[in-house]
């Protein structure tokens, strides 16, 4: 049904989508076995002080294709905030120089630590490069004081991302359907796995 002068739908509410959003958790580090590097030229680096431009470089191009919109509502002010915050870390997953993924690990709430934006540059995916940094950062989340290591995603995010999570030791605790600014706000179209 399209909204309009006699439609009982909001114009507020045809901007906006549903999805299900699944929260995980993982309480103890896990034992499994480390997933081994691709045979590529690989390099892992932490962003320090990374600027806006840079994360809403990598967090746009990643998250184009799973309808990513959270960190386009925020300003600049509050980005930065965040993303320099010096208990939230950003990684940096390069192929041969080039930025492929990111890993973005929030320590803020004392010993749980959240795996806030996960996701790798189109053109990696299916490279194998997406369970090594999952499992890698798994790790880094599990340094220090940490007692519990949370994860979300949603049903537009990649069709393999919530069966990757619980493979590497993630198990879900809690569903919710969310709205969310609708993809097309943004110049974006839908995961093609929702159209």
């Amino acid at each position: 049904m399209r909204g309009g002068p006699d439609s009982d739908i909001p114009p507020a509410a045809l901007a906006l989508i549903e999805t299900t959003a699944t929260y995980l958790e993982m309480t103890e580090r896990p034992t499994r076995p480390t997933v081994p590097a691709p045979a590529l030229k690989l390099s892992l680096q932490r962003a320090e002080h990374p600027s806006v431009s840079f994360y809403r470089y990598l967090y746009n191009s990643i998250g184009r294709p799973w309808a990513w919109v959270n960190k386009r509502l925020v300003d600049d002010e509050e980005l930065r905030g965040f993303i320099q915050d010096p208990k939230v870390e950003l990684y940096v997953l390069s192929v041969a120089g080039v930025p492929a993924g990111m890993a973005q690990i929030d320590r803020r709430e004392p010993g749980i630590v959240d795996l806030a934006y996960f996701g790798l540059m189109p053109e990696f995916i299916g490279r194998k490069l997406g369970p090594y940094l999952l499992n890698w950062a798994i790790d880094q989340a599990w340094t220090g004081n940490t007692t519990k290591v949370t994860v979300n995603t949603c049903d537009l995010d990649h069709p393999s991302a919530l069966p990757l999570y619980q493979r590497l030791g993630f198990s879900p605790v809690r569903r919710e359907v969310v709205s969310l600014p609708h993809p097309h706000l943004f110049g974006l179209e839908m995961p093609a796995h929702r159209r």
